[in-house]
């Protein structure tokens, strides 16, 4: 599921860096569906982060990786898995 996730990611990305913004894979928890994502850049403490978490990551994930059933947002803390 990893690399699915990953995958999707990669489509996405172009779209977030000409914003100025990226977005990094840090977990998957395969047993619960969950993604965890770093968003970075300028969508990094931006305004309508949630909403490009939401309706644009977060959708297209479950999308294209049905057994995704929530992609949240991490801090700096939290390290790659």
């Amino acid at each position: 599921m990893r690399d699915k996730v990953a995958a999707v990611l990669d489509t996405l990305r172009p779209s977030l860096q000409a914003d100025g913004g990226d977005v990094e894979l840090v977990d998957v928890i395969e047993s619960e569906g969950i993604v965890k994502v770093r968003l970075q850049g300028a969508c990094h403490g931006c305004p309508h982060a949630q909403i490009t978490l939401q309706m644009g990551i977060e959708r297209i994930i479950k999308q294209q990786v049905p057994e995704v059933t929530r992609v949240m947002a991490v801090d700096g803390d939290e390290q790659p898995q």
